[in-house]
């Protein structure tokens, strides 16, 4: 590992540190570097607050060492006005002669600018280090530029022999459990990460979730429920104030505080003008927990990036079937004797969780 690596590295740990708080913004670290020796190190540490870059700078305590310093950054510093200023102008204002940049941003309003800026200001400038690792972390972020639709993670939990849950007609049947406790935390890690949680009507009428991160430290994500004709009683805890929600229907309903009715016609283009709404309120990325025929739209339609799928030792000869993905998976993680958690990656140029 060369040097420009290991300060790399540095700047992907730091940038990890904001995960589940900068969305819709990516997660960076910055690291200032002199003579070999870090001087000053930051990260975005929430959305609409300052960015890694100038966090790093303004913890360098000698800013005179910033003239003789190069600054490591994950990502393509900003180049235009936002919630802050751009990064690039700052860098150029402190004198600093030498950035390296892990990827560039695929924000258009970004993308190569704010290397420019730092060219035409005399500074040099390093690309593509460690770019396959820059992108994996920041693999949400990317996807809503590159793929104009915010980045799917399916996540379901089924039988060994095939089924996701017994066959159930209303919210007195309890359902079929299949997560050990552990596995339930590691879900709601996954809620924590990704922006939004999505579950069809029939999940919600069942199940009655809250649909939050209870198991796991972090922002709740933004409730996604469809609801074609509103079938869901308005008493339920997806209505409840502890996380924003959206409801796609076709009978939209007064909007509350915390809740917004949004109109979705359930046709053959309902999943790609679902995703374009989202784009439009800028959602990057969405956990998609159920039910089967929801997952299996998504599957149809090549609509996703990741699934996570846990298949416990439990046979129970009929039910609800589990949606069919026909790939062999990337990777498999035994959680316990009872339970084992397959992993797969439409993208195997990046395949690593």
């Amino acid at each position: 590992m060369n040097y420009e690596e290991k300060y790399m590295y540095r700047c992907l740990q730091l940038a990890s540190f904001g995960g589940g708080y900068v969305a819709p913004n990516p997660m960076v670290g910055a690291v200032v570097v002199h003579n070999h020796q870090i001087i000053g190190e930051g990260f975005h540490h929430r959305y609409g607050e300052a960015h890694a870059e100038p966090n790093a700078i303004l913890s360098v305590k000698d800013e005179s060492l910033l003239r003789e310093s190069t600054l490591y950054v994950n990502l393509e510093p900003c180049s235009h006005v936002g919630k802050t200023q751009p990064c690039a102008h700052l860098i150029v204002d402190k004198k600093i002669p030498k950035v390296v940049i892990g990827t560039l941003d695929p924000n258009p309003k970004v993308s190569g600018r704010g290397i420019k800026i730092l060219q035409d200001a005399g500074i040099k400038v390093v690309t593509n280090v460690l770019e396959d690792e820059c992108f994996r972390l920041n693999k949400r972020f990317f996807a809503l530029y590159n793929e104009h639709r915010p980045f799917i993670l399916l996540k379901w939990a089924e039988t060994r022999d095939g089924f996701i849950d017994i066959i159930r007609h209303d919210v007195n049947t309890p359902p079929l459990q299949i997560s050990s406790q552990l596995a339930k935390q590691l879900t709601h890690k996954m809620r924590s990460e990704n922006q939004a949680i999505m579950v069809s009507t029939n999940t919600a009428v069942l199940d009655n979730p809250s649909l939050i991160t209870k198991h796991w430290p972090g922002k709740n994500p933004i409730r996604i429920i469809l609801d074609r004709t509103g079938r869901i009683p308005g008493n339920y805890n997806i209505f409840n104030d502890l996380a924003e929600t959206l409801i796609f229907t076709e009978n939209p309903r007064k909007n509350t505080e915390s809740t917004e009715y949004l109109h979705l016609q359930f046709d053959e283009f309902m999943l790609n003008n679902l995703l374009q709404i989202l784009v439009s309120k800028n959602i990057h990325s969405v956990l998609v927990e159920g039910g089967a025929q929801l997952l299996n739209n998504f599957i149809d339609a090549g609509l996703w990036d990741e699934a996570w799928v846990e298949v416990s030792e439990q046979v129970i000869g009929r039910g609800v079937q589990a949606p069919s993905m026909g790939i062999v998976p990337d990777s498999s993680v035994i959680i316990n004797n009872h339970l084992h958690l397959k992993y797969i990656n439409r993208n195997k140029k990046f395949n690593t969780p």
